[in-house]
């Protein structure tokens, strides 16, 4: 269906083996007034549902916790919703995680049919993978869904200059995960250069920055933030220490919806975009929405997990 661009991924034979051996993905949605349940299978490089299918696409998301990652509770109530809405609408569905860098390039190249989850992109904001081309240029959006706020952390007893003001931070040190969109508004600041901005891979060394006081301040969605340290493998010193020091800053920015991100590049990507629409709009009428979210974070919370993002 699409043009694979060849891109090496090398894997860590001791994670293939532990992705082998866990249990195959379960995703359950109700249709009709009656659940249906799919079972998934572990590929090499990711994980398919609906594999008798012709219609074959391949998503590329990230590890972002506690919407989506591979170590969540049923893989996260996004990686659910993403299957039930393509699957009802008869796809075969490849999903497979990447640095979130790497998703967005593979998409924007056509070698992935889907990014997700994405923030609203604004039609100005530039890709960093093809030079004179906006990311709007290669991608489209689909309706939004349910996501979550975006807000500044600051080390916990040091004053920050915000007020609700992004001017009051030009010339800040920020940190940020390189490719991620933010708000427009702080987005467009930064493609100005009137922010000191430190890239990071992810969000989990983005407080690590923090905390070893290379930036003053970092922007993501603090839940996201705080849930990538309580679930890495750092220390139970090196967590506390970290999430004891750090504290929101107070307004956040805003509320930022999530999307399905398609590639122009893909085969019938008008038809998918309507598909995934159809499959939202549909899914937010019926309450489907709400019930997966809900029982992602029953989920979390019978494995000590946090609990989902707040709707």
């Amino acid at each position: 269906m699409l043009l694979i661009i060849t891109l090496v991924l090398s894997t860590c034979p001791f994670a293939v083996l532990a992705k082998e051996n866990s249990p195959p993905p379960l995703v359950s949605y109700v249709k009709n007034g009656k659940v249906v349940k799919i079972t998934g299978e572990i590929t090499a490089d990711g994980y398919r549902f609906n594999s008798q299918s012709k219609k074959t696409i391949n998503l590329a998301t990230l590890q972002w916790p506690p919407y989506i990652g591979e170590h969540l509770c049923n893989k996260g109530w996004v990686f659910q919703y993403a299957v039930a809405l393509l699957a009802q609408k008869g796809y075969q569905i490849n999903i497979h995680f990447y640095p979130w860098a790497r998703a967005v390039r593979l998409v924007e190249l056509g070698a992935m049919d889907i990014l997700f989850p994405e923030y609203f992109i604004e039609a100005n904001a530039p890709s960093d993978n093809i030079k004179g081309k906006s990311r709007r240029d290669l991608l489209e959006l689909s309706k939004p869904y349910p996501g979550g706020e975006i807000s500044f952390l600051k080390r916990k007893k040091e004053q920050d200059n915000f007020q609700g003001k992004l001017k009051n931070l030009i010339g800040e040190k920020i940190g940020v995960v390189r490719g991620y969109q933010n708000t427009p508004e702080f987005d467009a600041m930064m493609d100005a250069g009137l922010f000191d901005i430190v890239e990071t891979v992810d969000d989990l060394q983005l407080m690590k920055m923090l905390a070893a006081k290379r930036v003053n301040l970092i922007i993501g969605d603090p839940l996201v933030l705080r849930h990538t340290v309580e679930h890495s493998s750092l220390s139970r010193q090196d967590k506390e220490s970290i999430l004891q020091e750090t504290a929101n800053v107070l307004p956040s920015l805003q509320y930022n919806h999530l999307y399905f991100a398609v590639s122009k590049k893909a085969e019938n990507w008008q038809q998918l975009l309507v598909d995934l629409n159809q499959g939202i709009a549909a899914f937010e009428q019926s309450g489907e929405t709400q019930r997966i979210v809900s029982n992602a974070s029953h989920c979390f919370q019978s494995k000590l997990f946090l609990p989902g993002p707040k709707n």
